[in-house]
């Protein structure tokens, strides 16, 4: 590994927002929409409290998977193979692939769905099967660079949700309370909306997916030496990335708590529940954009859960990988995307309960996230990896508080189930 210490000019805002942006902003996918829907139209306001507190906890993470794929140039997968077991590598790899796939095959229904109710004329299988097509022939045929100038387009799709609070009357009052003062309900249907939204916003696909992009990123840019300023611009780009997600996660949950909870609607399902319930509550423009910031968020996210997955197995398995290269020199990995694909489209067909296969998704994303977490530390802490770029006390505060939050999650999960 080289190290610089020379500078670089300052690039404009939009410039320096990438790999950081696209993370958070898929984190916002159909399925984390139903989960923050729920918890707004279930507990009111009370929840917002979660959005302030998951920032720096998810921002600390996925800043070190961002250095971790800047310092060795290469993804999570491959350090973990270089640097530990085989069996803890292939354990991980095995427990997060079904938990993907499965993510993959809600936010698939959720978007064909949510595109039936506005052109009813059409099956949601229908719309279904020309996003999976889309999806797949797009991120085969097209180079990185435009894919990622598409993805960070396309995290604009979220601003929608920050419009729709603003769409009906709010007590100004409550928010602020419901904001800064944290509440807590100890009940099981509570305690278990709050280890939703932990397992929703910090998931482990998105440590892998946020490693290899940066790894990815500079290998576009032609990037050698590891520098001060390339530290410091992807510190910048994850933190906005992630004070994005959670911003749109808030304005959620401001959104269904202060019309659907208000309306008297308590239970959410599935996000096109939570579309079609806001059409009567706050009228056709609310309900149109919380549908369409469904379909946006979607196309983002997908290609970032069947990329995690696509990058974990030609990783382990030794085969060149990448959105940068084509299809003829990497057949490995891009049968792994659209694989992935097409079985998460699918689930829908042969009548797996969507449901059901995110609560499958929120365990096994809650058993994996806190060893993975705790290995994600001591690589950044480990000098013989990560050279002069390992954790501060603040990255080693936050990362240790996110370790203890994380697994009390996960037991309280088994406790509430």
């Amino acid at each position: 590994m080289q190290v610089s210490t020379s500078k670089t000019p300052k690039k404009n805002f939009w410039k320096l927002l990438g790999p950081g942006l696209i993370t958070g902003s898929s984190d916002d996918d159909p399925s984390g929409i139903a989960t923050y829907s729920q918890a707004g139209a279930g507990f009111g306001l009370t929840t917002l409290w979660t959005a302030f507190v998951t920032f720096p906890l998810m921002a600390a993470i996925q800043g070190m998977c961002a250095r971790i794929g800047i310092v060795t140039s290469s993804g999570l997968t491959t350090t973990l193979k270089r640097h530990y077991s085989k069996t803890l590598l292939y354990a991980f790899v095995l427990i997060s692939f079904p938990a993907i796939i499965l993510n993959i095959g809600a936010d698939i229904a959720g978007m064909g769905a949510v595109a039936t109710m506005l052109c009813p004329s059409i099956n949601s299988i229908a719309f279904s099967s020309v996003f999976v097509v889309t999806l797949i022939i797009s991120l085969i045929y097209f180079p990185y660079k435009k894919i990622a100038a598409v993805l960070k387009w396309l995290c604009l799709t979220l601003m929608l949700y920050i419009i729709v609070p603003f769409m009906v009357k709010q007590d100004s009052l409550a928010v602020l309370k419901a904001t800064f003062v944290p509440h807590i309900t100890w009940n099981k249907d509570y305690i278990a909306i709050l280890v939703a939204i932990l397992g929703t916003t910090i998931s482990p696909y998105l440590f892998f997916w946020q490693t290899s992009m940066e790894n990815e990123d500079r290998a576009e840019k032609k990037s050698v030496m590891v520098n001060k300023t390339d530290i410091s611009n992807m510190r910048f780009d994850v933190n906005v990335g992630m004070f994005f997600s959670n911003l749109v996660m808030y304005f959620i949950i401001l959104a269904t708590g202060s019309v659907l909870f208000r309306g008297g609607i308590t239970t959410i399902n599935t996000v096109q529940d939570a579309a079609s319930a806001l059409k009567p509550l706050a009228g056709n423009s609310a309900y149109l954009l919380f549908a369409l910031g469904i379909i946006g968020t979607g196309l983002l996210a997908i290609p970032v859960l069947a990329g995690s997955v696509s990058y974990m197995i030609a990783e382990t398995f030794g085969w060149k990988e990448g959105l940068n290269t084509k299809w003829h020199e990497s057949k490995g990995f891009y049968l792994v995307l659209a694989v992935s694909i097409v079985i998460g489209f699918s689930i829908n067909l042969i009548g797996i309960d969507p449901i059901k296969a995110l609560i499958f998704t929120a365990i096994a994303y809650g058993v994996t996230a806190p060893p993975l977490i705790a290995i994600i530390m001591h690589i950044s802490n480990n000098k013989k990896i990560m050279g002069d770029f390992t954790n501060s006390r603040l990255s080693n505060f936050l990362g240790w508080t996110t370790l203890i939050v994380m697994t009390v999650a996960a037991v309280a999960l088994f406790i509430t189930m």
